[in-house]
């Protein structure tokens, strides 16, 4: 037997439990987004093929329209914000070195060990209008007279839900950037400053560049789970106030399980906010990466 297939077949029990625990549900999804299904249907388990109506209902939903803004806009705050913090907090890490103490990356990693639903009921607490922790602190603080309803206020609660994920998920970009800028030579800086380059010109035209790859790579997972955003909408607003926090994700959740539990529409929902995303991560690597290797 050669050595490629030995590996096969070494490798043919992982390939069938993630057919099995992936693929499966990716197939059965896109069979039922051409069905119609509903309570009625999973009683009698017969769902009558409707071809791409779902999928037209779906696009023809204002509120499916509403949510794409909102997502939209919770990816662009919290991606947008992640790359720029994880960039300055790495630097800093790198340049002070007290990425070697276990206490401090204990505190970094803190958060993006804590479960989603788990963050979000802690910021839940600490946006609550009458016993919140951080209307406490404002108002001590003398920066604000009465309580704000940060999660309840529909000019505020979708700005307020991008906070706690930012907060969870900014240690994945910080260990990323930071990894990166420990494979950058010294050598180069060393070379720059010989030439009188600047602190500045050195980031731009060194660090900056070298971190495009890293970058690009961190906004496709971030956008990717952006875009996917549940858990913190869930435990904070549950949707609301209004549709002011309505999602993507939630929209597909409500959709498909909430009366009349039309599974159908969910599932093609789901597969349209899946091409979304793919798209976003094309433009993503031809803009970003590609600037890299040319």
């Amino acid at each position: 037997m050669s050595a490629g297939s030995f590996a096969f077949f070494m490798n043919v029990p992982t390939l069938f439990f993630l057919g099995l625990v992936l693929a499966y549900p990716v197939i059965y999804a896109g069979y039922l987004s051409v069905h119609q299904v509903g309570l009625a249907q999973l009683r009698r388990g017969v769902f009558s093929f409707n071809g791409w109506d779902n999928y037209s209902r779906v696009l023809e939903d204002p509120l499916f329209w509403i949510a794409i803004k909102n997502t939209s806009i919770f990816t662009a705050i919290t991606v947008g914000s992640e790359v720029v913090l994880a960039v300055l907090i790495a630097l800093l890490l790198n340049q002070t070195g007290i990425w070697t103490s276990r206490i401090t990356r204990f505190l970094i990693l803190l958060p993006y060990a804590i479960p989603p639903i788990a963050n979000g009921l802690i910021w839940s607490f600490l946006y609550s209008f009458q016993f919140g922790f951080l209307n406490r602190i404002l108002f001590s603080l003398g920066l604000i007279d009465d309580p704000i309803n940060w999660a309840g206020n529909p000019d505020t609660a979708l700005y307020a839900v991008t906070v706690p994920y930012i907060w969870r998920t900014l240690p994945f970009a910080i260990i990323l950037v930071h990894a990166a800028l420990q494979g950058i030579p010294r050598e180069l800086y060393e070379a720059a400053a010989v030439d009188g380059a600047t602190a500045w010109h050195r980031f731009w035209h060194i660090t900056l560049p070298l971190l495009r790859p890293i970058i690009a790579i961190i906004l496709v997972l971030r956008t990717a789970f952006a875009f996917a955003v549940f858990e913190e909408i869930l435990a904070i607003t549950q949707g609301g106030p209004g549709d002011a926090t309505w999602v993507a994700a939630w929209y597909s959740y409500k959709i498909t399980f909430s009366p009349p539990n039309n599974f159908g529409m969910g599932s093609a929902s789901a597969f349209i906010l899946t091409l979304m995303i793919g798209l976003i991560a094309l433009v993503y690597m031809r803009m970003v990466y590609r600037r890299v290797t040319l």
